[in-house]
């Protein structure tokens, strides 16, 4: 890990502005896909697999105008699923000689090295959510087993691109999409969290330049809404959080190629209603409402720092984490988007 710091010359007199000219990589949104919007710190120290209990529930009820002596009953069944955690480590070594390069260009290097070791544990993070680390095992939210998977449908002019379709349509599609997930989670009539997470250049067509017809929208405002504006403004109607967000690596990750825009609910409400509750099993304790997740030993990296021979320092950053985990497949939307 090599601190590149060469020697300078400067004419004088001069301004030297101190300020750095640093690189700004895209702040990913991702983590909005799960509940929290970072992963459940509950991992012990070395803990190597999480597990998690599953109930199913099949009754059976005889009615008549009078009894009978063998009746029917309720079956519970039990099943456990799990995910394996993986550690991720990465270090930096440097002595005085490197502080003070670091400090003729102006920066302290022991924070320049960890910031950089926590974007480093962040990004491995990001791709663990999105895609898991071994994604042959079904690990990462597009790889979840028996999560919905759909391709964009030609709009009524046969455009099957991002950039050609039909702005009203397309809002009509989103809304659409989230309506039958909420159907698939029985949770219509309640307000819930629904995140977007798409690469820039999808979503990013649906902000600006995708004004909504006013024959397509026809409410104060038709005519200088865009297609997200549609699409949160019915959101808020129903009482829905709308979380839209951004990862560009989702480019290329849908079917045949196209980009992936993932749509989920991160957190699940039981449907109760008072009275006759045809839900009511729904009610035993301890339950878990989460759609999707994932683990990790600690909210922040741990840093060990350690002397090395010379008058060095080593400094280790590490932390164990699963990979995204989507414990119910019903509340995750795959869309794949041709873009042009």
């Amino acid at each position: 890990m090599p601190l590149q710091a060469p020697s300078f010359m400067q004419v004088h007199p001069s301004f030297f502005e101190p300020e750095i000219i640093l690189p700004y990589a895209q702040a990913s949104g991702a983590f909005d896909l799960i509940q929290g919007g970072e992963p459940r710190v509950r991992l012990g120290n070395g803990d190597l697999y999480v597990y998690m209990k599953r109930m199913d529930i099949r009754t059976q009820i005889m009615s008549g105008q009078s009894g009978v002596n063998q009746l029917p009953g309720v079956m519970l069944s039990l099943s456990q699923i799990s995910a394996p955690s993986y550690l991720f480590r990465v270090r930096a070594q440097y002595d005085a000689q490197d502080e003070a390069a670091a400090s003729r260009w102006g920066f302290g290097l022991p924070e320049a090295y960890r910031l950089g070791m926590r974007q480093a544990h962040f990004q491995l993070l990001r791709n663990a959510l999105l895609y898991g680390i071994n994604p042959q095992n079904g690990e990462g939210l597009i790889n979840t087993p028996g999560a919905t998977a759909v391709n964009l449908p030609a709009d009524s002019a046969g455009n099957t691109t991002v950039v050609t379709y039909d702005n009203g349509e397309m809002a009509l599609f989103f809304l659409q999409q989230v309506e039958l997930l909420k159907t698939r989670t029985n949770q219509l009539g309640i307000g819930r969290t629904i995140s977007i997470c798409g690469p820039q250049r999808v979503l990013g067509q649906f902000e600006y330049p995708a004004i909504v017809q006013l024959t397509s929208y026809q409410r104060p405002g038709a005519g200088t809404s865009v297609t997200a504006g549609v699409i949160k403004n019915v959101l808020d109607e129903n009482e829905d959080n709308l979380l839209w967000t951004y990862d560009d690596t989702l480019i290329g990750k849908g079917q045949g190629g196209t980009d992936l825009v993932i749509l989920t609910m991160p957190e699940i409400e039981k449907p109760m209603q008072p009275g006759i509750n045809t839900n009511e099993f729904a009610g035993l304790q301890p339950g878990n409402d989460v759609g999707s997740t994932m683990y990790a030993d600690m909210a922040a990296p741990m840093e060990i720092t350690s002397p090395m021979a010379g008058g060095a320092t080593d400094v280790l950053s590490q932390l164990r984490a699963t990979s995204g985990w989507g414990v119910r497949p019903e509340t995750i939307l795959l869309i794949s988007m041709q873009y042009q």
